[in-house]
C-alpha cells in the first residue's frame, strides 16, 4: 500500500512541476510580445507567473532554455504554415498568392509576438540564434517551395515578400488585406525578370 502511495505523490508533484513550468513558459511568451525578450527579467515572469525566483531556476538554468521553451511553445500553439501543401499547386503565380497570403495571416495573427523579437534579434545574439534555430527551417521551405524555377531578380524579390517587415508595410501602411498584398507581392515577383 505504501508503494502505491509514494507513486501517486510522485506522479502528483511531476504533474505539479509540469504545470509549474507551463506558466513560467506562458508568462515569459505575453511578457516577450508585450516588452520583448530583452526587457523581460526574470522577477517580472515568475511574478507573472505566480512563482518564486527560485522556482523559476528550478526550471530553467539560464535564458536560452527559456527561450527554446517559449519558442517551441508558441509554435504549438500557433503553428508556422506548412509549405508541402503548396508544392500541389501547379500554378506558379497560384502557388506565390496561396503561399504568401497563408504567411501573411500567420503574420497577423502574431505580430506583436514577432515585433517584439525581431526587434530584439537586431542586437541580442541569443534572440537571433533561437529565432534561427526554430523560424529558420521553415523559411527555407518557403524558399525552396514558392521559389521554384525563379530567376535571379524574381527570387530575390521573393525573399522581399517573405520579410515580416515587408508584410507590416502593406498590411499596416497601406492598409492591404492579406490576400491583396499576396496578390501584390506574387505579381511583383512574377514581373522581376
Amino acid at each position: 500500500m505504501k508503494m502505491k502511495k509514494r507513486a501517486y505523490t510522485l506522479k502528483r508533484r511531476a504533474e505539479g512541476q509540469a504545470e509549474t513550468r507551463q506558466r513560467i513558459v506562458e508568462a515569459a511568451v505575453e511578457l516577450h510580445g508585450e516588452v520583448g525578450p530583452s526587457r523581460t527579467t526574470v522577477s517580472m515572469v515568475a511574478e507573472r507567473a505566480g512563482v518564486q525566483r527560485h522556482t523559476f531556476y528550478a526550471h530553467f538554468e539560464d535564458e536560452r532554455s527559456l527561450l527554446m521553451a517559449c519558442s517551441s511553445h508558441h509554435l504549438e500553439q500557433s503553428p508556422m504554415p506548412d509549405a508541402e501543401a503548396w508544392k500541389k499547386i501547379e500554378d506558379r503565380e497560384e502557388r506565390l498568392r496561396a503561399g504568401l497570403a497563408e504567411l501573411y495571416q500567420w503574420f497577423s495573427e502574431n505580430e506583436q509576438l514577432l515585433s517584439s523579437v525581431l526587434r530584439d534579434a537586431e542586437f541580442m545574439p541569443l534572440v537571433k540564434e533561437v529565432s534561427g534555430k526554430r523560424f529558420g527551417p521553415y523559411f527555407a521551405a518557403y524558399h525552396e517551395t514558392l521559389g521554384a524555377k525563379l530567376s535571379g531578380k524574381s527570387h530575390a524579390m521573393l525573399g522581399v515578400a517573405l520579410s515580416f517587415h515587408t508584410w507590416r508595410t502593406l498590411a499596416r501602411e497601406s492598409g492591404l488585406a492579406a490576400k491583396a498584398a499576396a496578390q501584390l507581392m506574387a505579381q511583383a515577383i512574377t514581373n522581376a525578370k
